[in-house]
């Protein structure tokens, strides 16, 4: 690969850096002609404007051990001659669930005809921004980070200064996929307008920029919130400590703003202003990652609109990463993604092969030192979910099977099996425990005994930990074979199967319960066991029937697949069932006038109303109504 960054620093304005802070450099370029490519690299985000004009943002989510930098081609956005460079870098600084927290530092250069004619050094003019609020560390919610507050009425007149050079060492890689692009703003509805209070419909669920005009006759704080329903009157912004607003101090005379740097999910809009404003528009602009979704046509009417409605929202939840929910959290999940990948390889042009190996790599970058992975990816919260670290295993065959590339498993080969060495090396008496370690959290599904609340610490085992062990040994057996790597744990499979029968399954009622000596018979947990091959044929074949009559605890929406699966490897008769519950419970959500798909199938109103109404993980159908 091309050398890159040999003369260029990191820099940033102060020595320094705190959390939640804008930094704005300037620099030159003289333009001859020629093609002139733009790498850009920087902790948090930034926007580059040449000649005040727009031209990029968007940091790929990384970490210091896997730094990406963008290559921009900017040859449009030059003049013969003199050519201005801003660059606005946020500096988050602490960590939340979709960023690792670091050095603050930007890193540029400019390339023309292989030689540099720009890079960021010493001589790189900065300073503070002072139009953002710098320090104000007010949380949207803590997997998303901090919202903003920008001044429209500061004047910066600090004088710019030569950048500090930082020491700041990084892996350096180029971003592995597409940049997403930007779309004209939304065409949206207005509501309400009380000539102060607005509330503004973008007439469907979408994920854009933050963007609006309008005139105010008065200095004043605006406030703006977003979210996915209204509820009395009202967008919903405050949920228990989240809140789901931004805010813009005005100017006297017109405003005109955009961020092109924080994504808001959502289908609502509501402004809140101290004195009236006359409105040109308030909106977003949509951020779409360029990828077609591949056409199928349905005899049945309703499944042609599941269908729809699934990959919509498969592409609503493709950030520059697969995120749960573009609303709530913007977490990269190796469950969530788990799912998505697997639609996405039956409704997106190409499998969407590149992006998803780039998510498959990206999450082997947050293996922590205990062998396990990140809750998300990445991350600067320390709380693992150790079954997330199970089903990478199925991820990475599945893209095996779809793809049929093996350079992937060879890539993340060294982390599956450290993956597996945490697992084994806990197993006691034959059967896996919990670690033991208050920090982890062992969630399986939002469902009765499933979600790892109450007291979990202490070291049992339990059905579900074991026979994912199971499933995932199995998996990294079959990788293993593909790639020529020796696998050496049949005994242990065999062994697990057998002991995890022993101790879960009930003779008296045929079924596996979560805890030994306990009355936890889940959807879910009589799933897995299917999957993982630990009751005899005749057992799995009255599991089945009890997985259709609606008698055991219930999984949730995105653990369906496991029941299906379950279902169909036991015999294919279950199909037209399968198809039958999918209709009727996404037609529920058809009825209420969704434009994506729901989170949970009570909607906004789990979880104490913070219940997302687009997720990712739920567009499972498009596996199952083909």
């Amino acid at each position: 690969m091309e050398k890159v960054f040999n003369d260029s620093s990191w820099i940033w304005y102060t020595d320094n850096a705190s959390n939640d802070t804008y930094g704005e450099f300037t620099d030159t370029v003289k333009y001859n002609g020629g093609k002139v490519t733009c790498r850009i690299s920087c902790d948090g985000d930034y926007t580059l404007c040449i000649n005040g004009k727009y031209v990029s943002s968007n940091q790929y989510a990384d970490f210091e051990h896997y730094k990406s930098y963008d290559d921009l081609d900017v040859t449009k956005y030059l003049e013969n001659g003199e050519n201005s460079i801003y660059v606005l870098v946020w500096h988050i600084g602490f960590g939340c669930y979709r960023y690792k927290s670091a050095q603050a530092g930007l890193m540029y250069e400019f390339v023309c005809d292989e030689k540099v004619i720009a890079k960021s050094s010493c001589n790189t003019l900065s300073r503070e921004n002072q139009n953002y609020k710098n320090g104000y560390m007010k949380l949207i919610t803590n997997q998303i980070g901090p919202s903003f507050l920008y001044d429209a009425t500061v004047s910066n007149k600090a004088p710019y200064k030569n950048s500090i050079v930082v020491n700041k060492t990084c892996n350096m890689v180029q971003r592995p996929i597409k940049k997403s692009v930007l779309l004209p703003k939304k065409e949206c509805k207005v509501l309400k307008d009380e000539g102060n209070h607005y509330i503004i419909d973008l007439g469907e669920e979408t994920v854009g920029f933050p963007t609006f005009k309008f005139t105010s006759n008065t200095e004043q704080k605006i406030t703006v919130a977003w979210g996915e329903h209204i509820a009395e009157g009202y967008v919903f912004r405050n949920l228990g400590d989240r809140d789901f607003s931004y805010e813009y101090i005005s100017k006297c005379g017109e405003n005109e703003y955009t961020n092109y740097m924080i994504l808001l999910g959502g289908r609502y809009l509501e402004i809140f202003c101290e004195d009236n404003i006359e409105l040109d528009y308030f909106t977003v602009i949509p951020h779409e990652y360029p990828v077609d979704i591949i056409p199928k046509k349905f005899n049945n009417e309703l499944d042609q609109k599941i269908y729809d409605l699934c990959t919509r929202t498969l592409k609503l939840c493709m950030m520059d990463r697969y995120v749960d929910t573009p609303w709530r959290e913007q977490g990269f999940y190796v469950y969530d993604s788990k799912n998505q990948m697997h639609c996405g390889y039956h409704t997106l042009e190409n499998g969407n092969k590149d992006y998803a190996r780039a998510g498959l790599v990206l999450i082997s970058k947050s293996i922590r030192d205990d062998g396990l992975l990140s809750i998300t990816c990445p991350c600067g919260n320390d709380l693992p979910i150790p079954s997330f670290s199970l089903h990478y295993f199925g991820s990475v065959r599945e893209y095996i099977e779809h793809t049929g590339d093996l350079s992937l498993a060879n890539e993340v080969y060294d982390v599956l099996n450290k993956i597996i060495n945490k697992f084994v090396s806990n197993i006691k008496d034959g059967l896996m425990y919990y670690f033991g370690v208050p920090y982890y959290w062992y969630f399986y599904d939002w469902s009765p005994f499933m979600d790892g609340y109450g007291p979990r610490n202490e070291e049992v085992p339990d059905l579900m930990m074991n026979c994912l062990l199971i499933i995932a040994l199995e998996n990294f057996k079959a990788i293993s074979e593909k790639i020529g790597k020796p696998f050496e744990l049949q005994s242990t499979i065999d062994s697990l199967k057998g002991n995890a029968k022993r101790e879960f399954f009930c003779n008296d009622n045929g079924l596996f319960t979560m805890h030994k000596g306990e009355d936890q018979f889940t959807e879910i947990g009589n799933s897995v066991a299917i999957l993982a091959g630990i009751a005899s044929k005749e057992e799995n074949a009255l599991i089945a029937e009890k997985l259709t009559e609606n008698t055991l605890h219930s999984c949730s929406l995105s653990m369906k697949t496991i029941k299906y699966d379950a279902l169909l490897s036991v015999d294919e008769k279950y199909r037209e069932i399968i198809i039958d519950e999918i209709r009727k419970t996404y037609e529920i959500m058809l009825d209420n006038g969704a434009t994506s798909v729901w989170e949970v199938i009570e909607g906004y109103s789990a979880f104490g109303n913070a219940g997302s109404l687009c997720h990712g993980w739920s567009s499972i159908p498009v596996l199952y109504l083909q």
